[in-house]
C-alpha cells in the first residue's frame, strides 16, 4: 500500500506526554499512524532535526471588520499558515441579522481561505439572541458577549460584508438584561459563552477622568480601564452563569486582579475557562513607548506579566489566542494621542516564535505545556476534539513542524498580512515554524505560502 506522505526522523510532541522520535504517516488527509519504518509514499517530508507539534489552533481572531472578508481571509489566513496556524477562529461581529448576513460570509471564505476555519458569533442586539440557535444549526456553538460596550464607549467596528468598501461603525449598549438572556439562551443550547470582562461604566469614568487630567500614553490608557473593571464584570457575569448552568470561556485575560477573581469564581461554582494572549506574557505599559500596543483590555504591568506567566507554567491557563486585529497604521495612529490611536494590533503570525523563543527556549514553559495551550485544549474545550489539537491516528494531519535552534527577527514584511506593522518588529526570536500541514498538505515553508485560496475548510462544531 502506498500512503500519501510520511513525515521523517521529527520530534513528534504526543497528547498524553512526552516526546517521540517517529516517523508520521498521513493519508487522505488523516493520521494514519507513527512508525519506525518509511513506508511507500508519494511524499517524503523530511523533519530531521525539527519538532512536529499539533497545528496551532487560535481561538480569536478579528479579520473581516477593516477590510472585507473576500479580502481579509487571503491575507490573514496566509498569516496563519506562515505562523503555523492551521485553525483560525474568527471572532464574527455581523450588524443586523445573523439569518440574512452569514450565509454570503460563509459562502465567501470557502473560497478564500488557506488554512481551516471556524467561528464564534457575537452577540450584540435583542435580535440576535434569537438567531442564536440559527447560528448553531449553522454550526457556531459560541458566542461572544462584550461587557465593554455601553454609554460613552459602546462604538464599536462590525465586520463588513463581502465587497464592501467602508468600515461599519456602530454603536452596542450591552445592558445586564441582554446578558442574562444571551447567557440564558446559551444554557439551553448547550453552547459556551465568551466574555470581553471589562465594565463599561468604570472605563468611562475612567476614560473621562484622565481626558480631563490630560494624560497620555500607554499608563494612562491601562489606569483609565483599571483592572477593577475586569474583576467586577468577571463577578457579575458568573453570577448570571451560575444561576443558568452556563460554561464562560474569558478571553485575552492579562492582569492578576482578573485572575485572582476568576479563580474565587471558580470556587463558587462557575464553570470556567480562560485564555490569555502573547502580549500579556511580553509587554508591559513600562517598557513600550508609542501606542502601538493600545489593546482592550490593555497591558498592564510588569508584576502582571509574570503573573500570567506563573499561571501558564502552573497549568491554570487553558489556552493561548492572539485577539490578532487586521488593521493597518494609518488607522492604527488617527491621531496625536493614545485616545485617538486605535485598539487592537496584528498578532497571528508571531505567537507561535513567541510562546518557542520566551517560553520554551527560555525554560519558562516545555514543548508539552505549549502544544496543550494551544491546540489540544482549544480543540477540547471548542468541540474540535479528536479532529484536530493532536497527532494521533484518525486525527487530521494538522502538523507545524519547528526548528528550535531557528534564529530570525520579526519583520513585518516575512509576516505578510493585511497589517503593515508589528508590535514585535526588530525582536530577534530563537524558534520558528518551519513548515505548515494543512490535512497532510504543506501549505506554507519558511515564510512562503505554498497553497492556494480555498484550501482552507470551515470547521463546523461540534466535530466528534
Amino acid at each position: 500500500m502506498t500512503v500519501d506522505a510520511v513525515i521523517t526522523g521529527s520530534h513528534v510532541i504526543l497528547q498524553n506526554g512526552g516526546m517521540v522520535d517517529k516517523n508520521i504517516v498521513i493519508d487522505e488527509g488523516k493520521v494514519v499512524g507513527l512508525t519506525n519504518d518509511i513506508p511507500q509514499c508519494d511524499l517524503k517530508i523530511k523533519g530531521d532535526g525539527l519538532v512536529s507539534l499539533p497545528g496551532i489552533i487560535d481561538p480569536h481572531i478579528h479579520y473581516g471588520v477593516y477590510s472585507p472578508i473576500d479580502e481579509a481571509a487571503i491575507t490573514e489566513s496566509k498569516v496563519a499558515a506562515i505562523g503555523g496556524v492551521t485553525t483560525m477562529m474568527r471572532m464574527l461581529r455581523l450588524s443586523g441579522s445573523y439569518k440574512r448576513n452569514l450565509d454570503s460570509q460563509l459562502e465567501t471564505s470557502a473560497k478564500t481561505h488557506y488554512v481551516d476555519y471556524s467561528i464564534h458569533a457575537s452577540i450584540l442586539s435583542k435580535s440576535q439572541i434569537d438567531e442564536m440557535e440559527f447560528c448553531k444549526s449553522r454550526g457556531i456553538t459560541s458566542f461572544k458577549i462584550y461587557m465593554n460596550l455601553g454609554e460613552e464607549v459602546s462604538h464599536i467596528y462590525m465586520d463588513m460584508q463581502p465587497g464592501e468598501k467602508s468600515l461599519r461603525e456602530e454603536r452596542v449598549e450591552m445592558t445586564t438584561d441582554m446578558i442574562e438572556k444571551i447567557i440564558e439562551k446559551a444554557a439551553a443550547l448547550n453552547c459556551q459563552v465568551l466574555v470581553h470582562a471589562e465594565d463599561y461604566q468604570m472605563c468611562s469614568c475612567g476614560i473621562k477622568t484622565a481626558k480631563e487630567k490630560k494624560m497620555d500614553g500607554l499608563g494612562a490608557w491601562s489606569q483609565s480601564r483599571p483592572v477593577e473593571s475586569e474583576v467586577k464584570s468577571i463577578t457579575n457575569i458568573s453570577k448570571i452563569a451560575r444561576k443558568f448552568g452556563c460554561n464562560l470561556y474569558f478571553v485575552h485575560i492579562g492582569s492578576r486582579a482578573a485572575i485572582d477573581a476568576i479563580h474565587q469564581e471558580k470556587k463558587n461554582g462557575t464553570k470556567i475557562h480562560v485564555e490569555t494572549c502573547p502580549h500579556y506574557l511580553t509587554l508591559s505599559h513600562e517598557s513600550q513607548k508609542g501606542y502601538l500596543a493600545k489593546v482592550m483590555p490593555p497591558i498592564r504591568s510588569s508584576h502582571d506579566v509574570e503573573s500570567i506567566w506563573h499561571e501558564v507554567q502552573n497549568g491554570r491557563m487553558d489556552t493561548i489566542g492572539t485577539d490578532h486585529v487586521a488593521n493597518r497604521l494609518n488607522l492604527k495612529l488617527g491621531g496625536e494621542n493614545v485616545w485617538s490611536a486605535l485598539a487592537g494590533f496584528p498578532g497571528m503570525g508571531t505567537m507561535l516564535p513567541i510562546l518557542l523563543s520566551e517560553g520554551v527556549n527560555k525554560g519558562r514553559i516545555n514543548l508539552q505545556q505549549l502544544s496543550n495551550m494551544t491546540s489540544l485544549n482549544t480543540a477540547q474545550i471548542f468541540g474540535m476534539y479528536p479532529k484536530k489539537g493532536t497527532i494521533k491516528k484518525g486525527s487530521d494531519a494538522d502538523i507545524v513542524l519547528v526548528d528550535l535552534k531557528k534564529e530570525a527577527k520579526v519583520s513585518s514584511e516575512n509576516i505578510d498580512g493585511f497589517s503593515d506593522y508589528t508590535v514585535y518588529e526588530g525582536w530577534n526570536l530563537k524558534g520558528w515554524p518551519v513548515k505548515t500541514i494543512v490535512r497532510g498538505n504543506v501549505i506554507a515553508e519558511d515564510f512562503k505560502i505554498i497553497a492556494k485560496p480555498g484550501y482552507g475548510k470551515f470547521v463546523s462544531r461540534p466535530q466528534i
